[in-house]
C-alpha cells in the first residue's frame, strides 16, 4: 500500500510546489511508483511537470465535488514511474460549493484510498493556506512534509500549522504523522541561513530531515522549462539534494529497490 504524504505550510513562497515536483521526480528516477496530486489552484505543478491544463480536463477539483472516479483523472507525465492529477481553477471556489456537503473534510481521502495500492506514494501540493482543500490533503495524508525557507520569519506561521495538525490528528486524522520539515532555499554564502537552519533544528528537532535544498539557479529555472530539475540539469546542485531527500524518504520508510 502507498504512502500518501501531503506537503503543506500556510506560508507562500517556500518551496512546496518544487519540492511536490522535484521529490516526486527523484523518487521516479529510484523507479518507485509516484503520483503528484496538485491541490493548488495555481496548477504550478501540474505545469511544472508539462502536463498543460485545460478546461475539460478532469482534475481533482471533480473528484472533490462531482465524486468523479479518480482514475479518470490520472494523467502519465513523458516520465516512466510519475503520474499527475491535474489541479484546476475551479478548485478556488471548492471551499464555497462543498460547504453543505457532508463529510466534506473526506472527499480527497475517498477518492485517493481507490488508487492508493498502485503507487508507492502520493504526493499532495497543498495550497498556500489552511482552508478546506488543505483539511482534506491532511486527511487523505499519511504524513506530511513542511518547507521552511532559510530566511527571515522562517519559522512564523509554523505554531499555527503545528496546531492545525494536531486538530485534524484529534478530530479526522489519528494516524497523521509528521514525515519532516525540510528546510529549503539554503545560501551557504549568508550567516542568516545558517543561523535560520541552527534555530529551526533547535525548536524542532528531530522533526528537522537531515536533507537541505540550497538556493540553486537551475533548480529555479527548471519550471520555466516545465522540467522537474533532474530532468533540466541532472548534475546541478538542486538535483543531487532532491535525490538526497528522495533517499531519505526511502530510509525512512524502509523501502527498498531489489
Amino acid at each position: 500500500m502507498g504512502k500518501i504524504i501531503a506537503i503543506a505550510n500556510q506560508k507562500g513562497g517556500v518551496g512546496k510546489t518544487t519540492t511536490s515536483i522535484n521529490l516526486a521526480a527523484s523518487l521516479a528516477a529510484l523507479e518507485f511508483n509516484c503520483l503528484v496530486v496538485d491541490a493548488d489552484p495555481q496548477a504550478n505543478s501540474t505545469i511544472g511537470l508539462g502536463i498543460e491544463v485545460a478546461e475539460d480536463k478532469k482534475s481533482i477539483y471533480h473528484c472533490m465535488v462531482d465524486e468523479i472516479d479518480v482514475r479518470e483523472t490520472i494523467t502519465p507525465t513523458v516520465y516512466d514511474f510519475l503520474d499527475v492529477i491535474p489541479s484546476h481553477i475551479d478548485l478556488s471556489g471548492a471551499e464555497i460549493e462543498m460547504i453543505e456537503i457532508k463529510g466534506r473534510e473526506t472527499r480527497m481521502k475517498e477518492a485517493l484510498q481507490k488508487v492508493k495500492d498502485d503507487y508507492d506514494f502520493i504526493l499532495i501540493d497543498c495550497s498556500p493556506s489552511l482552508g478546506l482543500i488543505t483539511i482534506n490533503a491532511l486527511t487523505a495524508a499519511n504524513s506530511v512534509i513542511i518547507p521552511v525557507q532559510c530566511e527571515y520569519y522562517a519559522m512564523e506561521g509554523l505554531g499555527q500549522l503545528f496546531r492545525t495538525i494536531n486538530i485534524i490528528q484529534s478530530r479526522l486524522n489519528p494516524n497523521l504523522l509528521i514525515e519532516g520539515i525540510l528546510l529549503t532555499m539554503y545560501d551557504v554564502r549568508l550567516r542568516l541561513s545558517n543561523e535560520v537552519v541552527n534555530d529551526v533544528r533547535a525548536n524542532c528537532g528531530s522533526l528537522v530531515l537531515d536533507t537541505i535544498i540550497p538556493r540553486n539557479v537551475k533548480l529555479s529555472e527548471s519550471p520555466s522549462f516545465k522540467l522537474p530539475v533532474i530532468a533540466h540539469d541532472p548534475e546541478s546542485k538542486g538535483a543531487v539534494s532532491y535525490l538526497n531527500l528522495a533517499r531519505e524518504i526511502v530510509t525512512k520508510n524502509n523501502l527498498s529497490k531489489n
